[in-house]
C-alpha cells in the first residue's frame, strides 16, 4: 500500500502483523472512551491560519535536557516492540538516532539495553516503572547509567495494570492464549519469518538479564502485575532521585496538584499523559488536561506530552498547549511493524514536513514561536 501520510502506517501494521500483536498496540482500557477522546480531542483543536508573515526560514529544532534535538519529539517506551519487528527497539533507536531525535527504552523491552545503547550514535533514555522489587529498579538504573543513557523516565500511572478487554479477545491474554497466538503466527507468514523465527530470543530482556533466567511473552502479564506497587508515594522517588546523576522526567502526569508535586520534588520534566487511555478509562484526554497543568508549573520544569498524537499537526497542536515537546509511542510502533527502522524514519521525515506545512500557515517560524495565540481558542 501507499504511504503518503503519518497516519497510513496504522493500516498497513495492520495488514502485516498477528491479531494479538496490532490489537495490544491499538487498544485500551476498558470500553476505550479515554483512547477515542486523545485522537478526537486533539484533532479538534483549531489553528489560527495566518498569513504574510515571512516564514521562509523554519527551524524545527528545540533544546531538551541538555540536547539538541532535529524537532520536539523523542520516541517513547513502549513494551514488547521488539515483538513488532526483528530486534525492534534496536531498528527504532537506529532511526531515531538517524533523525536527530532520543529513543526511550522501556523497561519491559525484548532488546536488553545493553544491545540496544551500542547501536545507536547518541544517548539514549530509558523508563522505569514503580516495581515491588526494588533491587531490580536498583539494578535497571544501574545498567542504564553504565550503558550511558542520558535521562530516565519514570512512569507513575501503573501502580495496577488497567483492564484492557480487547487483550482477552485477540489472544495477548485468556484461555487457549498462547494456542491461538501460535495459530495467529502460522496465518501470517511474513512477521512469522521476520520476528517469530529470526527475532529470537523473544523474551523481556531487561527482566532476564536481572533474574538469570528467559522471562517470556507468556510470563509478561503476570509478571507485572505481581510487581506493579500501589504502595508507592513521592517520599518513596527520593533515592531514586538521589541516586540518578541525569535528569529524571516524571510520566502519567494528568492533574495540576500532581504537576506541581513533581515540582516539590524536584523533577526535571513531566509527561503529561494517559497511558495512551490504556489505564483508568473515561478520565481527561491529554489535550484537555495539558493547558491546566502548563498554567500551573508556569515554566518550572519541562513539559512533554503523549497520547493520541499521530501527524505532525497533532505536536503542533500539543505545543500550542503548553508542551516543550512530544513523546510519540503508538505511531512510531504502526510504524516499526509496517517497515521496520526504514518505516520509522520515513515516518518521522512525514511528521517534519507536516510540522513545516503546521508552522508556515501559522506564521511560527520557530518551535518557541508555537504557543496559545496559536490557537483559535482554548479548548472548553
Amino acid at each position: 500500500m501507499i504511504i503518503a501520510a503519518s497516519t497510513d502506517y496504522r493500516a498497513a501494521a495492520r495488514r502485516r502483523l498477528p491479531p494479538f500483536l496490532f490489537h495490544y498496540i491499538d487498544g485500551g482500557a476498558y470500553a476505550e472512551q479515554t483512547l477515542r477522546r486523545n485522537v478526537a480531542d486533539l484533532e479538534g483543536i483549531a489553528l489560527r491560519q495566518r498569513v504574510l508573515r515571512d516564514v521562509a526560514d523554519l527551524d524545527l529544532s528545540t533544546e531538551l535536557f541538555g540536547e539538541r534535538l532535529a524537532f520536539p519529539a523523542a520516541l517513547a517506551p513502549v513494551g514488547l516492540s521488539g515483538m513488532y519487528a526483528r530486534r525492534g527497539e534496536v531498528q527504532a533507536a537506529r532511526a531515531a538516532a538517524s533523525r536527530g531525535i532520543p529513543f526511550t527504552l522501556s523497561t519491559v523491552s525484548v532488546c536488553a539495553i545493553e544491545e540496544v545503547a551500542p547501536a545507536i550514535d547518541r544517548p539514549m533514555w530509558f523508563q522505569l516503572y514503580v516495581l515491588r522489587d526494588r533491587g531490580f529498579m536498583r539494578a535497571a538504573l544501574e545498567r542504564a547509567q553504565a550503558a550511558g543513557c542520558s535521562t530516565l523516565v519514570f512512569t507513575v500511572d501503573m501502580p495496577t495494570p488497567g483492564a484492557r478487554y480487547r487483550d482477552a479477545h485477540s489472544g495477548m491474554s485468556g484461555p487457549n492464549a498462547a494456542m491461538r497466538r501460535l495459530w495467529q503466527a502460522a496465518t501470517h507468514p511474513r512477521w512469522a519469518w521476520d520476528v517469530g523465527l529470526h527475532g529470537r530470543p523473544h523474551d523481556l530482556g531487561n527482566i532476564s538479564a536481572y533474574r538469570g533466567t528467559a522471562t517470556g511473552l507468556a510470563d509478561y502479564i503476570g509478571w507485572l502485575g505481581a510487581n506493579f506497587d500501589p504502595s508507592i508515594s513521592w517520599k518513596d522517588l527520593e533515592w531514586i532521585r538521589a541516586f540518578w546523576r541525569g535528569p529524571m522526567v516524571i510520566k502519567g502526569i494528568l492533574d495540576p496538584d500532581d504537576a506541581r508535586d513533581a515540582v516539590r520534588f524536584g523533577a526535571d520534566g513531566i509527561v503529561v499523559s494517559n497511558h495512551g487511555g490504556r489505564q483508568l478509562d473515561g478520565v481527561l484526554s491529554t489535550a484537555h488536561a495539558l493547558p491546566a497543568i502548563a498554567d500551573a508549573v508556569g515554566g518550572s520544569l519541562k513539559i512533554l506530552a503523549d497520547s493520541g498524537v499521530r501527524s505532525g499537526l497533532d505536536i503542533v497542536r500539543m505545543l500550542a498547549l503548553g508542551a516543550d515537546a512530544v513523546l510519540l509511542g503508538r505511531a512510531f510502533v504502526y510504524a516499526l511493524a509496517a517497515a521496520g527502522q526504514a518505516g520509522v524514519a520515513h515516518l518521522l521525515d512525514l511528521l517534519q514536513q507536516e510540522m513545516r506545512v503546521a508552522m508556515t500557515l501559522t506564521g511560527a517560524r520557530t518551535v518557541a514561536a508555537i504557543g496559545r495565540d496559536t490557537l483559535v481558542a482554548p479548548p472548553r
